[in-house]
């Protein structure tokens, strides 16, 4: 969802601005896509921290067989205090950014652009709160949205392939460990796109921070620029990243997209292929967390399909 957002709204302001050296919506947007961009930033590492654990349970839980499918309000719970908490993360970027006008001395042309800098506007101890969050904000992106997800990540990999690999082979059968590495492989796949991608913003950032009286506005534009580029690279490379190595996910995706396009109204299917529709369903019911094999059928929701 947060890739749809930052495709949909943030992409669009970006362009509209370096083609026109306009800012769509004014202030407005110089709040709302900061905002929605660290917010992304956010839902993405608490994501990742929470699939590690998630992995980490299936590992060091009993048989497939006994372990109880995970209520649909315990998902809810984890998805909202994961939404929730990236978003009250980033209220302080909406206090930092504000819209600034700069006339060039060549063209005379005004342009403008975004600045960092607090309102004066605000109460005295909030603008001490986010001129503090300013000073601290190169640091707080390094440590939480880049160190904290990467090395989550590979302490659950390293932990989760030390518990399995001191299974008792019985304990498992051969397709729930083949299942849990796709998973895995997913997982994986994730951490390393998104820290390819958000390694060069702090980099920049780093770099920016000790040198920044010996780089001219064109140069500190142009590195910005390319931050939000490598941010838009990783919402659109995520989704499909995540249906080529997640394959119940990618298999479901495809018998839906292929469903619509035939229709659901037709019964044609053989009971050969109607035994391998259930395969599937029951394979991409459970792409994040473990479906004990004997369980009753779940009561189909959305589509025929």
């Amino acid at each position: 969802f947060w890739d749809f957002l930052i495709l949909f709204f943030c992409l669009p302001v970006v362009i509209f601005n370096e083609i026109t050296k306009k800012r769509l919506l004014g202030d407005v947007s110089c709040r709302i896509v900061p905002f929605v961009e660290v917010s992304s930033l956010g839902v993405t590492t608490f994501s990742l921290c929470a699939l590690g654990i998630d992995r980490f349970h299936a590992a060091t839980s009993p048989a497939a067989s006994a372990r109880p499918i995970e209520r649909c309000q315990s998902i809810i719970a984890k998805l909202a205090v994961i939404w929730v908490g990236s978003m009250t993360l980033s209220v302080p970027e909406i206090l930092l950014w504000q819209l600034a006008q700069d006339t060039s001395p060549v063209s005379g042309v005004v342009t403008e652009y975004c600045t960092m800098k607090p309102s004066s506007d605000l109460p005295e101890s909030v603008y001490s709160l986010v001129l503090t969050y300013q000073n601290a904000r190169m640091w707080w992106y390094f440590g939480c949205y880049f160190c904290l997800p990467i090395l989550f990540t590979i302490s659950c990999q390293l932990v989760t392939r030390r518990v399995s690999g001191t299974e008792k082979p019985e304990r498992r059968g051969a397709k729930p460990s083949q299942c849990e590495r796709h998973l895995n492989c997913t997982i994986i796949g994730l951490a390393v796109i998104y820290g390819l991608c958000t390694t060069p913003e702090n980099v920049c950032n780093i770099v920016v921070a000790y040198m920044s009286p010996d780089i001219s506005k064109q140069t500190l534009d142009l590195l910005n620029l390319i931050n939000q580029f490598f941010l838009f690279f990783k919402c659109s490379v995520t989704p499909v990243l995540l249906l080529c190595l997640c394959r119940p996910l990618g298999q479901a995706f495809m018998d839906c997209c292929c469903c619509c396009c035939e229709g659901c109204g037709l019964d044609t299917a053989s009971s050969d292929g109607s035994a391998d529709s259930k395969l599937k369903t029951e394979m991409s019911s459970s792409i994040f967390f473990d479906k004990p094999r004997e369980s009753p059928p779940l009561l189909a929701l959305g589509t025929p399909c």
